[in-house]
């Protein structure tokens, strides 16, 4: 037998690899290109349906444009960004507090593929294992009225709700931890914490063995939520990410706060995507029946008031869009913060928003109505998702299952449907 010395053996290596896709090409096999898919998600949320001869773009599917005056005019010079979906149904889902439980869970139960989870958490447990954080929710007063299926979007399970943090400081600080303080104050500061956390896995645990099956499917839920806070603080100290300024000490809960929270809270969403901390994110603007009274857009009437303003009260009407151009002001800002922020991660460049997948969901279409039909949805992000934006899609009464089985798809999950099966199958037609 012929002996191949080292140098003629790693030649022969590489003439080999440089051959092999000739060689199948040759031989008539074609190579699939690698799919493209996203790196993270981020779900926007904003209560109260909408006014559709308000919300409607106009034109075509690749060239359209928001009238003046309308409620989406701030995003005009965003649409290359954006994937407008008009005419998508909750099917089997109508009024507030139905609409909130089904908008992200896609009407899912316990014996759903997707287990009755929420889409931020069923991706976030599929691909957040190895994130600092397995996902982050922010909020804004969403717990004025306490936890509830008004207030809550986000399930881990079927009926077990995970709570936006609504006040930024407490964010930031679960966020980076000890950031600031002195190495001896960080280090009793992060003792006392984790022994807090070691006292209260220990009652859950011992409280699972008395209660029934269903009760320790959320004491377990619980456990786990421990457990992923106790790895968070101990990796809070190494993080080598700039914690930035801390937010302000506000009153959180005020009215006249809520477009200052706000802006704290979406500042560290986007930091802590650009830190690497997370994939998966949310913001949610108030619940379902917000009671804030949006006084910097001139309205003198609770949000929910004003959206069942019918036609014939213009002055209503007019101040309910208002309200809504400043949500797609708040949207804008979240866009432009995220084409602000290199993507650290990439090896070719490019921005946050390039490879992330924004999602703006609501609870309801028509609000008026109370109906959960054509609820509006707008999609954001860039070349490195699946999805081909700058373009306005118009369905006919399409299960919302179907967008969020494609955001799965768009995250690079295998999966045919999201949520409840006998409602719908299969992707969003014309997103990719």
């Amino acid at each position: 037998m012929r002996r191949l010395g080292r140098r003629q053996f790693t030649a022969g290596i590489g003439a080999t690899l440089l051959a092999s896709p000739l060689v199948r090409l040759l031989n008539g096999e074609a190579q699939a290109a690698t799919p493209t898919v996203a790196k993270r998600l981020i779900v926007f949320f904003t209560p109260n349906g909408t006014v559709h001869k308000h919300w409607r773009p106009t034109g075509t599917e690749t060239s359209f444009t928001f009238a003046a005056g309308s409620i989406l005019e701030p995003l005009n010079r965003l649409r290359s960004k954006l994937l407008v979906c008009d005419g998508l149904d909750f099917v089997g889902a109508d009024n507030h507090d139905p609409g909130m439980a089904h908008m992200l869970t896609g009407s899912g139960t316990a014996s759903s593929a997707t287990a009755g989870m929420s889409i931020d958490q069923y991706i976030a447990n599929k691909l957040g294992q190895g994130s600092r954080f397995k996902s982050l929710e922010f909020g804004v007063q969403t717990s004025l009225w306490g936890s509830s299926r008004s207030t809550r979007m986000s399930y881990s399970a079927p009926g077990v709700f995970v709570s936006p943090e609504d006040v930024p400081l407490n964010a930031y600080q679960r966020l980076f931890g000890t950031a600031g303080s002195s190495s001896g104050e960080a280090e009793r500061l992060l003792r006392r914490r984790k022994s807090m956390l070691d006292v209260a896995r220990t009652d859950l645990s011992a409280l699972s063995t008395q209660v029934g099956s269903e009760e320790r499917i959320k004491l377990e839920q619980h456990i786990e939520a421990l457990r992923q806070t106790e790895q968070a603080l101990a990796a809070a100290s190494t993080t080598a990410c700039s914690p930035g300024q801390a937010p302000a000490i506000i009153d959180a809960k005020a009215n006249a706060n809520f477009p200052t929270v706000g802006k704290m809270q979406m500042d560290l969403l986007v930091n802590a995507l650009a830190c690497g901390m997370t994939r998966v994110a949310s913001l949610q603007w108030a619940h379902t029946i917000a009671p804030q009274v949006f006084t910097w857009a001139g309205a003198s009437e609770a949000h929910h008031e004003l959206s069942h303003k019918v036609d014939s009260n213009t002055a209503g009407v007019a101040s309910f869009v208002k309200c809504e151009r400043w949500f797609a002001e708040q949207f804008a800002y979240l866009i432009d913060a995220l084409q602000a922020r290199p993507d650290l991660s990439s090896t070719t460049g490019g921005t946050l928003l390039d490879s992330t997948i924004v999602v703006w969901a609501k609870e309801l279409g028509d609000s008026r109505l109370h109906t959960c039909r054509s609820v509006p949805f707008i999609l954001a992000g860039g070349s490195g998702t699946p999805f081909r934006f700058g373009r306005y899609l118009r369905y006919s009464s399409a299960p919302h299952q179907k967008l969020l089985t494609s955001v799965c798809q768009g995250m690079g999950l295998t999966l045919d449907t999201f949520g409840d099966a006998s409602r719908s199958t299969g992707p969003l037609d014309g997103l990719v």
